[in-house]
């Protein structure tokens, strides 16, 4: 999904723009007027595009690949990320990636080797550090309670 742009050919009265903003939230759209807004839903998209549509690992840093997709100074982005989301942008990264690692262990027969290597981990410690310091359990703890779940809805 890639974030929508419209420009318009003349400046809007209020009146215009309060019916075109009307009109897009019937759709389930969101109207973002605020230069600001715009840029961390950008950052957001970045970020949900390398987690989870991107089969390649980063060639570079989180900070450089950011900052060179939206053409700004990650300081300035990181900055007002965490100020606007009160998270930070390698957190939302991480809380992103630990989302994925849940989808392939519920709906995958990956093994966690197979999933530290997509999701681009060091190693298989460092994804299940990471996972339990996130869920508070570990991924295989969490592979059982989907299995003992799936069980229960069987029974």
């Amino acid at each position: 999904m890639e974030l929508g742009e419209v420009i318009t050919s003349e400046s809007m009265s209020e009146n215009q723009l309060a019916h075109f903003k009307l009109a897009i939230e019937k759709s389930g759209l969101e109207l973002m007027d605020h230069k600001k807004s715009i840029l961390i839903e950008k950052i957001k998209s970045v970020i949900i595009e390398l987690v989870h549509y991107s089969e390649k690992p980063l060639s570079t840093n989180l900070s450089v690949h950011i900052s060179q997709k939206l053409q700004h100074d990650y300081s300035y982005l990181s900055n007002l990320f965490s100020e606007i989301q009160g998270i930070t942008v390698e957190k939302y990264f991480i809380t992103h990636k630990i989302e994925r690692v849940k989808e392939l262990l519920v709906y995958n027969d990956m093994s966690l080797t197979d999933i530290a290597n997509a999701m681009n981990y060091s190693s298989v410690a460092h994804l299940s550090t990471q996972f339990k310091k996130v869920t508070g359990l570990t991924p295989s703890h969490f592979k059982q309670l989907k299995y003992l779940r799936s069980r229960l809805k069987s029974a």
